[in-house]
């Protein structure tokens, strides 16, 4: 065989990297078990290789996270009848339970009534209209899948940009006069599916035709300030998705990541639950939701005088057109029909009894059974299980005595086959392997040994180490997945706090938060990517927008451990839930003695 050009074994080797990565990555790691003491070392090794993994994406995310069932028993790290039962705690039923009511709701399109309606309110200036657009999908991202908010939202904004704006080609035309080096190097609009049945958008105006009666400069500068606000658009849903997600338990895997480790490596601890976290989170995401407005509104040209002041010009009759036509597809919608209702009355009840259950701060509707017996998952089966029975139609008592009615069975508001569809099994499976990777490193003592080599970090103020544990995770999510990176580092961050004799609390919580900030690449999350590959948006956009909001974001998240957060959950002071059970006694003895110093 002739010598192989080295650029052409490159690529062969960039080809093949997946089977190389699955292939080597075991073989590298193999010196742990020589090296770190025997069962620490075999979790680890299983650690580390499920990492490689996750963050290489050489296995499918769900297989790699089924690699513990496998592992485990045959490493003897823990046995199988330990390992199986963690791929379905009560944790996953309440994530379970999110995705049903999710689906409902997409089975009668109530998620598109709410985004209309709440375009509507807002009116149709650009600031205003990003606005209104961050808002929903921030909203809706709170129940619904980060995904499929975002994919509901785009072709929506599309829509009204083009009643806006008029042809994207021909504003991209308009730009490429100007002698930029960039103009060829945009990434071409490709129109979401079922777009032009999403909106109407008949009789868009032409602004070719007006453009020529002005100089070219005044119809480039227009054509550039539209490219820009279209951009302001486009990037603005997926980062209100993120930011929305965080707000409650079942918007984002992570927080139910959290919820599970903490019940893993402390049993006693009751303080996170949905009622409790909303009350934390939902504050925290209006400031971020703010403030991110404010920056991709000032960064994309939406905020000027027009805001309040109305002037009588193109721009006014471009922004009357979007108004009707958002006016008429509302209409379109007609009436709330029987299961438009039903449905928004279940979800009401669902999100109302998932809240009221034991908030922490009054007593909740928990104390009528049993101290410890009902959870969340137990009121979000409840409520969903009935969306399986109700009838879709309003039933009539007419019907059993009208011989010529016909005798079709009802169908209820959700059938079974639909929301099998809709259940994203993969993410199920995912949260079960960083459950049971939680209680490989608690019992073989792997927590213990990573924490007995962070006793150095102690030095460093913990209002210093949240921000640092923010940001590293935020940058650390760019690159995998956040469900992922956040079952590898919550174990770690969890048993750093214990040594440094701070509340767990304190730093998990802004990790998990920190793990959805991912916003400066179109690969961190699906949302940045169906945003990137649905429109003209470039990388250098993302990176530029992003680099800001992921500050922002650090700084929110800090604030609110700081400040609200802190009285909540008492994070002052170091609790006795995470005295016995996971702390070593080396651990518990330095704790004591410095209490005992502190009351002399």
């Amino acid at each position: 065989y002739a010598a192989m050009d080295p650029q052409k074994f490159s690529r062969k080797l960039w080809s093949a990297r997946k089977q190389l990565i699955l292939m080597l990555a075991p073989l590298l790691l193999l010196p742990l078990l020589f090296v770190v003491p025997p069962k620490e070392g075999k979790c680890l090794y299983v650690v580390l290789l499920m990492a490689v993994y996750w963050c290489t994406e050489a296995l499918p995310l769900a297989v790699t996270a089924m690699l513990p069932v496998c592992l485990f028993p045959t490493m003897g790290i823990l046995p199988s009848k330990k390992v199986c039962p963690q791929y379905f705690l009560e944790t996953n039923f309440l994530f379970l339970s999110g995705l049903v009511m999710a689906s409902a709701i997409e089975e009668w399109g109530l998620h598109r009534r709410i985004a209309l309606k709440v375009l509507k309110i807002v009116g149709v200036k650009p600031a205003w209209l990003i606005l209104g657009m961050m808002i929903t999908s921030s909203f809706l991202s709170m129940w619904l899948s980060n995904t499929a908010t975002t994919a509901m939202m785009l072709p929506i904004a599309n829509a009204i940009l083009e009643s806006l704006f008029g042809n994207l080609e021909t504003l991209k035309e308009n730009c490429k006069d100007k002698s930029d080096p960039e103009g060829d190097s945009q990434v071409n609009m490709h129109v979401l599916p079922c777009e032009k049945q999403v909106l109407t958008t008949e009789n868009t105006p032409d602004w070719t035709d007006r453009s020529e009666q002005k100089n070219l400069k005044e119809v480039r500068k227009e054509a550039e300030y539209q490219m820009k606000v279209w951009k302001g658009f486009l990037i603005s849903i997926p980062y209100a998705a993120s930011i929305g997600g965080t707000a409650t338990l079942t918007g984002t895997a992570p927080n139910l990541i959290l919820v599970g480790q903490l019940k893993s490596y402390f049993p006693e601890c009751d303080l996170i639950n949905f009622g409790s976290w909303f009350v934390f989170a939902f504050p925290l995401m209006l400031l971020f939701l703010i403030l991110g407005w404010i920056w991709i509104a000032f960064l994309y040209g939406g905020l000027n005088t027009r805001l309040c002041i109305s002037k009588h010009d193109e721009r006014e009759a471009a922004e009357a057109k979007a108004k009707a036509v958002i006016d008429e597809d509302y209409k379109k919608l007609g009436p709330i029909k029987f299961a438009e209702g039903s449905i928004t009355f279940f979800f009401i009840m669902f999100a109302i009894l998932l809240f009221t259950r034991d908030p922490k701060f009054v007593t909740g509707w928990s104390v009528f059974f049993t101290k410890g017996y009902v959870s969340d998952a137990v009121t979000g089966v409840i409520i969903i299980s009935i969306l399986f029975f109700f009838p879709s139609q309003c039933p009539s008592l007419c019907w059993w005595f009208d011989s010529r009615a016909s005798n079709t069975p009802y169908v209820p508001l959700l059938s079974w086959r639909k929301a099998q569809e809709c259940v994203p099994w993969n993410i199920i499976l995912l949260l079960g392997g960083g459950f049971a990777m939680a209680k490989g490193c608690e019992e073989s003592g792997l927590a213990v040994w990573i924490g007995n080599h962070l006793q150095p970090l102690a030095q460093v103020p913990p209002a210093v180490a949240v921000i640092l544990i923010t940001a590293f995770i935020a940058c650390f999510t760019e690159f995998a997945s956040n469900t992922a990176t956040i079952i590898i580092f919550l174990p770690v961050i969890a048993e750093l706090a214990i040594r440094v004799n701070v509340n767990p609390l304190y730093f998990m919580i802004p990790a998990t938060t920190g793990c959805s900030y991912a916003f400066m690449l179109p690969v961190s999350t699906p949302p940045n990517s169906i945003a990137f590959a649905s429109g003209h948006l470039m990388v250098k956009d993302m990176v530029k927008t992003g680099f800001v909001m992921n500050i922002l974001g650090i700084l929110c998240v800090s604030l609110a451990m700081n400040t609200w957060g802190l009285h909540m959950f008492s994070l002052h002071t170091y609790p006795d839930w995470a005295r016995p059970l996971n702390a070593s006694s080396a651990t518990v003895a330095t704790h004591a003695m410095a209490t005992m110093n502190m009351t002399g």
